[in-house]
């Protein structure tokens, strides 16, 4: 059985790294550079690949922790953190 902080590896051979762990069971996650598909396995092995989007409705609790740039998985709904090294997508948090 595969442990369930070791992330899958992406196309590039990288994984997202895992952040944390919500109490409801959801995966937080760092992206990679210019990362735009969800690059987590389920319990058979599969990629999930679903797109990353924009996460502009989530609770206060998860933006007070994570801050304003959150993105979530479609599929399997793992929410992924910004990649440090990269600019803010949205202008407006460029200040």
């Amino acid at each position: 059985m595969a442990d369930p902080t070791e992330a899958a590896a992406g196309a590039s051979g990288r994984a997202a790294a895992l952040v944390d762990t919500l109490p409801d069971g959801t995966l937080v996650k760092r992206r990679l550079p210019r990362m735009r598909a969800c690059d987590e396995k389920d319990e058979k092995g599969k990629l999930c690949a679903g797109h990353l989007k924009r996460w502009f409705f989530c609770a206060v609790e998860v933006k007070q922790k994570f801050g304003e740039e959150i993105y979530r998985c479609e599929r399997c709904r793992t929410l992924y953190l910004p990649d440090p090294d990269e600019e803010p997508r949205s202008g407006s948090l460029r200040y």
